[in-house]
């Protein structure tokens, strides 16, 4: 069976743009990392951390624990030297195990030739040594395995998340282009806001911000909606410990906390699934919803932010013209808003210009593949508006 107390690199992935945000989350969990890339970030520890940490990131998407690597330089080199590995150490003989890659080699032109390599290997080891052989497919809810082959370097993991960790389980209905999971935790951490201040999310769609922010506030942990993580079907897996992790989050996490969440929408259905949403979380009754137009959003006194995430007008035959509702959000943060900290989410910057308020900062992250910007305003008495 896997030696779960073994320490090996552990490599994190998020989304573009995240990594700093990722940092922070690991750091404050106790762990240093290693390397830091764009798109994650790399740290030293056991498969018993990989259980703390795919239960605790935000803005993760895998946890990788790195089994193996070795200089590659061909197909059939990589075909050995996977068989050669204890696969029946790791992969239950009469279970289900699927291979995701990202390769850049030039002897190879598809990713899929790559994970059949693997795969066909994984199963001549284990039926060589078991007189059996697992299944496999696509399907990411058992034993997944992570080839990441770049020139001729190749790395196998097997993959403790499964399913990407942005699937907390409870967005069950959505609106029109709905937020990620992840994005939405590391946008509300990039805010000046904080636990116990206002946050108040206009246009709310299927309300993804909103119940991010709310995990934060009452600590509780993003994957505490999930059953299922690929570290439960590796070969000497402890329950027990994954069991004591959960309770000690659930001890952990509070009941209410200071400060409101409102969330509004003038489209009902987009109010009906994010309260859909908010119910199988488990927190629609610390969410103020409310179907307004956003020039009615309450914005109650005392600290706290306003945070819009607009259409970008960027779909394909979507033509409508958005310069009015972008100039709209101007004119709510300036006259309702003052004391607090506004902020635009978008992609389109020829819109955001149209909001008419100087930014303080503009934060870059990434949409899928479409680059945005958090832009960040300081709305006080007066706030000055910019000529168009």
């Amino acid at each position: 069976m896997a030696d779960f107390n073994k320490e090996s690199t552990i490599s994190i992935t998020c989304p573009l743009g995240l990594a700093p945000t990722l940092q922070q989350e690991v750091e404050k969990l106790g762990y240093k990392p290693i390397e830091v890339r764009d798109t994650g970030i790399e740290i030293t520890g056991t498969l018993n951390d990989c259980i703390t940490l795919n239960f605790w990131l935000r803005t993760a998407h895998r946890v990788h624990y790195l089994i193996e690597e070795k200089q590659i330089f061909k197909p059939d080199d990589l075909r050995n030297w996977i068989k050669r590995m204890p696969w029946e150490e790791w992969i239950p003989h009469n279970g289900y195990f699927s291979v995701t890659s990202r390769v850049d080699h030039p002897t190879i032109e598809n990713d899929q030739f790559a994970n059949l390599v693997v795969k066909d290997a994984v199963v001549d080891r284990i039926r060589f040594k078991k007189n059996l052989r697992p299944d496999s497919g696509s399907d990411l809810q058992k034993s997944v395995l992570f080839l990441f082959w770049n020139r001729d370097i190749a790395r196998i993991f097997i993959d403790t998340s499964g399913e990407s960790l942005s699937r907390r389980n409870y967005r069950t209905s959505s609106a029109a282009a709905p937020m990620q999971e992840s994005l939405a935790a590391g946008i509300v951490q990039a805010t000046r806001w904080k636990p116990g201040d206002h946050f108040i999310n206009p246009m709310t769609g299927s309300g993804t911000l909103a119940i991010e922010a709310l995990f934060i506030a009452l600590n509780r942990a993003p994957a505490s909606l999930r059953n299922n993580f690929g570290f439960m079907h590796i070969v000497g897996y402890d329950e027990e410990l994954y069991l004591r992790i959960r309770d000690e989050a659930k001890k952990s996490a509070l009941k209410d906390f200071q400060g409101k969440i409102i969330a509004t929408d003038i489209d009902p259905q987009a109010i009906i699934a994010a309260k859909k949403n908010a119910q199988t979380a488990g927190v629609d009754h610390l969410i103020h919803f409310e179907t307004c137009d956003i020039s009615k959003t309450p914005v109650p006194e005392g600290d706290g932010v306003v945070v819009v995430n607009p259409p970008y007008g960027m779909r394909l035959g979507d033509d409508r013209d958005l310069r009015p509702l972008y100039k709209q959000i101007g004119d709510f943060m300036k006259s309702e808003c003052p004391g607090k900290t506004g902020y635009v989410f978008t992609a389109n910057m020829a819109l955001a210009k149209k909001v008419g308020l100087r930014a303080a900062s503009r934060t870059q992250f990434f949409n899928s593949t479409l680059e945005c910007r958090l832009l960040e305003y300081e709305l006080y008495e007066g706030s000055k508006k910019i000529e168009d």
